[in-house]
């Protein structure tokens, strides 16, 4: 099933599709952009809702020849929970849907079979519609009268203290803030990835994925971090994410 950017500037997306075949095929034209990344894949109208409220997609493809009804509705139903709605795309191998589409103010309507061009415009449009603006790099921490700056690059991990938080620096250093975790899990930027109830971690900063361990060691100092099965699914996309962007010399 909130999806995972390694880079500030990327586009991530949720696919609710029960065909896997142009699932796939979705997949492989958006690859070739370059700046979007897959957050979830659900294959119904509830696994997309959760996966959206989750991951909080930027974009959403829905492939209607399945239950159309339903998504519309799931589509009405975003406003409810959330306020930043992500732009929603409408699949079919048929105009049918089109207009109740426009009505649920979706962004773009697309055919089967994909047309290449079609995504390319849509894509383009969808661009310069929704720039990405980079997140604010510094991090304030405020104690009654007291306020520290933080830059977010120099950050290696965030622990769990209880009802406090302590971020330990490229530096060495570890500074104390009296806020829960999950607190900063909404405020820092999408490369700080939430792997472990204890831990948050910078992930431009991760070397190796231990799925045996279940460790993420990261560059400085080869801190090892462990994650859990309850965030299996965000160290899966990182992983991904990672490989995506590395040469492959498998054993």
């Amino acid at each position: 099933m909130r999806l995972i950017s390694m880079h500030k500037m990327e586009y991530t997306y949720t696919i609710i599709d029960s065909d896997a075949t142009s699932n796939l095929q979705l997949q492989h034209y958006l690859e070739e952009y370059g700046d979007f990344t897959c957050a979830s894949i659900a294959r119904n109208s509830d696994e997309g809702l959760n996966s959206i409220l989750k991951f909080s997609p930027d974009i959403v493809f829905v492939n209607l020849n399945d239950k159309a009804s339903e998504y519309f509705q799931m589509a009405m139903e975003l406003n409810a929970y959330i306020t930043n709605l992500p732009l929603i795309i409408g699949v079919s191998k048929t105009k049918r849907y089109a207009y109740e589409a426009i009505k649920n103010s979706f962004f773009d309507y697309w055919l089967l079979p994909f047309s290449e061009f079609d995504i390319r415009k849509s894509l383009l449009r969808l661009k310069k519609n929704m720039p990405k603006e980079s997140k604010p790099q510094t991090l304030c921490l405020k104690s009654y009268s007291d306020f520290q700056y933080l830059s977010t690059e120099d950050i290696l991990y965030l622990q769990a203290d209880n009802n406090a938080t302590e971020f330990f620096m490229k530096d060495g250093s570890i500074i104390n803030a009296f806020k829960t975790l999950k607190t900063f899990e909404q405020q820092l930027p999408k490369n700080f990835v939430r792997i472990h109830q204890s831990y948050i971690l910078n992930t431009d900063y991760v070397s190796r994925i231990n799925y045996g361990r279940s460790v993420c060691t990261l560059k400085f100092r080869k801190v090892k971090l462990p994650f859990s099965k309850s965030y299996r699914e965000n160290i899966d996309t990182l992983k991904r994410i990672l490989s995506k962007n590395s040469i492959s010399a498998l054993n």
